[in-house]
């Protein structure tokens, strides 16, 4: 979800009983949004309380009894019946049962009691999340800044209505085409992590992202149980320096001579935590689509360099296409519902990046490539006879020969 649109989905669901659950990476904005909410919410004059359970006292009372958050706000019952106790609970993961503690909160004060709370990690990753809240629950998930949203924080707002026609028309020339094509750049190499975006140089950045992964990946780790840290973050390192590729639990077991079925659990564990992606392929018509591993993406490129230690400039790196089909795929994810988003390819090796189903067998695929003159047409003959109702567009970033080809328009 972009921030733009954010603050406005949460307020909208303010007047729905169901709590209201942000989730996303750490250190990516969440308590800045509600902190927001709750200031809006403070200027129209509704009871709000903003706790966080990194607050060791509150921790201890809510893990004795969920009914001791009162104890840190007014009593449903002392609430006028013209209003509602809104409380807003920050990192409420950090709860013995956080999924039980919402559960009797909702099932006992709801419709007088809003919740609204941010999670991540060990929150996301309870199995009894989906159980226990079912029917109690709207989860909005939090992304990394996309680039417009960069360019805001970079205080380039000028750039983003530009950055907007060059998307739209690929031959547009602008006077600032250059700058933003630079910044994009650094948007592909550092990502868009907040922070990050908003260190001055480069050796702050990548100071930051490394403490993001050595701090917050550590953490998520040992709060997950996980018993073998190195191999875990080995494991990160073999799935960044593969971006985009097939996952075979079984090769990489080989790799690092473990289970198959542990490398699927720690893949698991990066999903829930906000590090990785899995794309699952598209299964149409053609008898040939035999494939049924995923493909890897992450969360953030910025977070992937780190793993791989490689914050080279982008005209300099043999990964540039990797980090650029990585940010569609980032970007797609955003625009379209996950269910609907798929790769596809066949047995006898050929593939389309990305394949969004609007309908039945209908909808948009697109090819990526860093240049135009890698596009040749001619490879996707099967995918365009098989499936005439999806239009196949290519994404690149530089444009040598052929001004029909999509530049990056996402």
């Amino acid at each position: 979800m972009e921030r733009s649109g954010a603050l406005k989905s949460l307020k909208d669901h303010l007047g729905k009983p169901q709590h209201t659950i942000v989730i996303g990476p750490r250190q990516i904005g969440k308590t800045t949004l509600v902190k927001q909410l709750a200031e809006q919410l403070n200027q129209a004059n509704e009871l709000v309380y903003f706790l966080t359970f990194e607050d060791p006292a509150i921790l201890e009372a809510v893990n004795h009894h969920a009914e001791n958050i009162f104890n840190y706000t007014l009593l449903p019952a002392d609430v006028p019946a013209d209003k509602r106790l809104y409380i807003i609970i920050d990192e409420v993961q950090y709860a013995k049962d956080p999924s039980n503690f919402l559960k009797l909160l909702y099932d006992k004060y709801a419709p007088k009691l809003k919740i609204i709370a941010t999670g991540s990690s060990a929150f996301y990753i309870d199995k009894s999340f989906k159980d226990s809240l079912a029917g109690r629950k709207k989860v909005f998930e939090f992304f990394p800044l996309a680039f417009d949203e960069f360019l805001h924080f970079k205080g380039e707002d000028n750039l983003i209505a530009e950055w907007e026609q060059m998307k739209k028309r690929a031959s547009y020339q602008g006077l600032q085409r250059n700058r933003i094509n630079s910044l994009f750049d650094e948007y592909l190499v550092y990502g868009g992590y907040p922070a990050v975006v908003l260190a001055d140089t480069e050796q702050e950045k990548q100071e930051m992202l490394k403490e993001l992964v050595n701090s917050y990946m550590k953490k998520d780790a040992l709060e997950a149980g996980i018993k073998e840290e190195l191999k875990f973050f080995q494991l990160a390192r073999l799935l960044a320096d593969q971006t985009g590729n097939l996952v075979n639990n079984h090769e990489l077991g080989n790799t690092l001579q473990m289970a198959s079925a542990t490398v699927e659990s720690y893949i698991y564990l990066m999903q829930k935590t906000f590090i990785v992606h899995l794309l699952s392929p598209f299964y149409g018509n053609v008898r040939k689509e035999l494939t049924k591993m995923p493909k890897i993406y992450f969360n953030d490129n910025g977070l992937r360099n780190t793993l791989l230690n490689n914050f080279s400039k982008l005209n300099d790196r043999a990964d540039k296409g990797e980090l650029l089909e990585n940010y569609v795929y980032c970007r797609l994810r955003q625009l379209f519902d996950t269910d609907n988003l798929h790769f596809w390819r066949t047995a006898d090796g050929n593939e389309v990046d990305f394949i969004i189903e609007k309908h039945l067998n209908k909808g948009i695929a697109y090819e990526v490539k860093y240049n135009d003159v890698q596009f040749k047409p001619t490879k996707y003959k099967k995918f365009v006879e098989a499936y005439p109702d999806f239009d196949l567009e290519c994404v690149c970033k530089i444009l040598t020969k052929n001004d029909s080809i999509e530049a990056i328009r996402l």
